[in-house]
């Protein structure tokens, strides 16, 4: 399996694992000139800006090892363009969800700080 597909795999079950924990999904794969956004989903008025890692073992290191300080910067600015479009100011924060094979899901809030 190539890594786009994949990851859109990865994207759809982490989309599936949001929205059964109450979550809605506002926006999936938003593009800026800074990057993209995975998945923009909203629960209890706190909007998250989800990175999703899908790995095919998590023997060497965690998903979430992946998304490094480089990454965090860009997706911060491409949130802080999604934001600059929204008429409302929500509360905002930066999760990863890591998914494995067999469809295991570890979601990791407020993962940048």
């Amino acid at each position: 399996m190539n890594t786009t597909l994949a990851g859109r795999r990865g994207e759809a079950l982490a989309a599936a694992y949001l929205r059964k924990k109450g979550y809605c999904i506002l926006a999936a794969g938003y593009r800026s000139p800074y990057g993209e956004i995975d998945l923009i989903a909203r629960r209890r008025g706190v909007t998250a800006m989800v990175e999703v890692k899908a790995r095919a073992s998590d023997r060497f290191a965690q998903a979430m090892e992946y998304v490094d300080a480089r990454k965090q910067q860009r997706i911060r600015l491409t949130a802080q363009q999604w934001l600059a479009q929204q008429t409302d100011d929500p509360q905002v924060r930066f999760d990863v969800v890591e998914v494995y094979p067999g469809g295991r899901v570890r979601h990791i809030e407020n993962a940048f700080q």
